[in-house]
C-alpha cells in the first residue's frame, strides 16, 4: 500500500495580521486532502478563534508556530513532512532557505514582492502577476496570475455555471466584510460612506469585535437605509451570492468575489493591497471605492462611487460578469498538480 503523503502549511494569522493567509492556505489544503494527502497547519491560529475553528473544523491538526530556521528543520523531521507550504509575510528569508536546503520540497505563496522566499515553487495568484518579472531563487519555478487562485470548497460550490445576469431586486442588498478581524477598522467608515449616498439599501456588515459593532451602530442612517451587524461567519460565500453589492478589502478575498460573480466594491485598507486594488479596478472587474485613509478623511468620493453602484443595476451586472470571466476556480488544482509532481520527483 502506498504511503500517505504529509504536507505542512506554515502560515501567518493574528488579530493584526488577519486571516487571509489562513483562508487561502485552507483552500489549498482542501485540494491536497481531496487527493489523499494528510495536512498539518503550523501557525498561531488560537489567537483568532474563528480562524482556529475553520482549520480544526475540517479535521486538520494544528502545531504551534515556530520561528527560527533550525526550529523549522526540526519540525519537518519530527512531523515526517514530504513538503512544506509557506504563506507568510512574517518569517525571515533564512527560514525558507533552510527548509529548502534540507531537501524537502517547498512551495511559497507570495504577493508580488518575494520577501526573501526561497522555495522550489513560488505561487503569486494576483491579477497581472504573470507579467511581472521578479528575480527568482536558483532553480525555482513561478506560477503566476489568476489561473492559480486558491479558492475554498464553499466558494467553488456556489460559483455560477453561467455568467451573472441582470437582476432588479428593489432595495439593493449590500454585504460588507473586511477579513476575519477587520484589523484596520474599515467597517464603520464604509457604513458612513454608504449612509452618505442618501439612497436606500439593506446592508449586512461583518464586525469582529464590540468596538466595531458600537462604531457601526452609531452611524446615522436615513429612513430607508438599514444596517445589520453580524460576527465572523462561515457562510460568507452564501452571503456574497445573495447580495447585489459586496464591499470588501482588496486582499485575497477579491478573487473569491470575482469567482462568485459578485459585484465587488473594493477598499484599499493597507499599502500592500494597492497594486491588487489598482489592477482589479483597471480591468473593469471591480469598482474602486477608495483607500481607507481617504474614507476616514472624507466619505464624499466613496459615497459617489457607492451611490452609482446602488442605483445602476446594469453597471453592477457588467462588473459581475467581467469578474466571473477572470477566475475559473481551478487554480488550486493546477498548483496541487505542480507540488505533487515536485514531491514525486524528490522521492
Amino acid at each position: 500500500m502506498d504511503r500517505v503523503l504529509r504536507v505542512g502549511v506554515r502560515c501567518d494569522v493574528g488579530v493584526r495580521r488577519g486571516v487571509g493567509h489562513v483562508m487561502r492556505s485552507l483552500a489549498f489544503a482542501e485540494e491536497l486532502r481531496r487527493r489523499g494527502v494528510e495536512v498539518v497547519f503550523v501557525c498561531d491560529s488560537p489567537t483568532v478563534p474563528w480562524a482556529d475553528a475553520q482549520i480544526r473544523g475540517r479535521g486538520i491538526a494544528v502545531e504551534a508556530a515556530v520561528w527560527t530556521p533550525d526550529e523549522h528543520v526540526r519540525l519537518v523531521e519530527r512531523l515526517g513532512l514530504d513538503a512544506v507550504v509557506f504563506d507568510s509575510y512574517d518569517l525571515p528569508g533564512e527560514v525558507f532557505g533552510a527548509v529548502r536546503r534540507s531537501g524537502v520540497p517547498t512551495l511559497a505563496i507570495v504577493d508580488g514582492d518575494l520577501r526573501g522566499a526561497d522555495a522550489d515553487l513560488l505561487v503569486d495568484q494576483n491579477l497581472g502577476a504573470e507579467f511581472d518579472q521578479p528575480v527568482l531563487p536558483a532553480g525555482a519555478v513561478r506560477l503566476a496570475g489568476l489561473d492559480y487562485v486558491l479558492l475554498r470548497d464553499d466558494v467553488l460550490a456556489l460559483r455560477p455555471s453561467d455568467p451573472p445576469v441582470l437582476r432588479q431586486s428593489g432595495v439593493p442588498k449590500v454585504f460588507a466584510f473586511f477579513g476575519g478581524t477587520d484589523a484596520y477598522g474599515a467597517g464603520p467608515y464604509v457604513v458612513r460612506a454608504l449612509a452618505a449616498t442618501g439612497v436606500p439599501f439593506e446592508a449586512t456588515v461583518v464586525a469582529p469585535g464590540e468596538q466595531l459593532v458600537e462604531a457601526i451602530s452609531a452611524v446615522p442612517l436615513e429612513a430607508e437605509q438599514r444596517v445589520q451587524v453580524i460576527g465572523p461567519t462561515s457562510q460568507l460565500a452564501q452571503a456574497v451570492v445573495e447580495s447585489d453589492l459586496v464591499v470588501s478589502a482588496s486582499g485575497t478575498s477579491t478573487w473569491e468575489l470575482l469567482c462568485l460573480g459578485a459585484t465587488a466594491g473594493l477598499v484599499c485598507v493597507v499599502d500592500n493591497q494597492e497594486m491588487g486594488y489598482e489592477r482589479a479596478v483597471a480591468t473593469g472587474a471591480a469598482a474602486g471605492v477608495g483607500t481607507l485613509a481617504a474614507l476616514k478623511a472624507d466619505p464624499t468620493e466613496a459615497a459617489a462611487v457607492l451611490r452609482s453602484l446602488l442605483t445602476d443595476a446594469p453597471r453592477r451586472t457588467q462588473l459581475a460578469q467581467a469578474g466571473w470571466k477572470l477566475v475559473d476556480g481551478q487554480g488550486r488544482v493546477r498548483v496541487a498538480d505542480a507540488l505533487l509532481q515536485l514531491i514525486d520527483a524528490a522521492t
